[in-house]
């Protein structure tokens, strides 16, 4: 089963709490998504950190409900 696109950034949301986050369905079938995520929380990380907290947050559903996102995250 899909995972809506809410519940992505409410996951999101629950684990980065001062998070700036835009998602897009890129092919309208609520399985490919691209996720902008900003926060005061990447400070001093590397991108990769930065997409591990990403994944982390999203609790083991990327690769099962969650097919494909693309990340891009940034420090504010």
């Amino acid at each position: 089963m899909p995972l809506p696109l809410e519940e992505i950034k409410k996951m999101i949301m629950t684990s980065i709490p001062d998070a700036s986050v835009e998602i897009k369905d890129l092919m309208g079938d609520k399985n490919h998504y691209s996720a902008k995520i900003k926060s005061k929380m990447f400070k001093g990380l590397s991108k990769i950190d930065q997409h591990k907290l990403v994944y982390k947050s999203l609790k083991g559903k990327m690769g099962n409900e969650l097919h494909a996102l693309s990340i891009t995250t940034e420090e504010i």
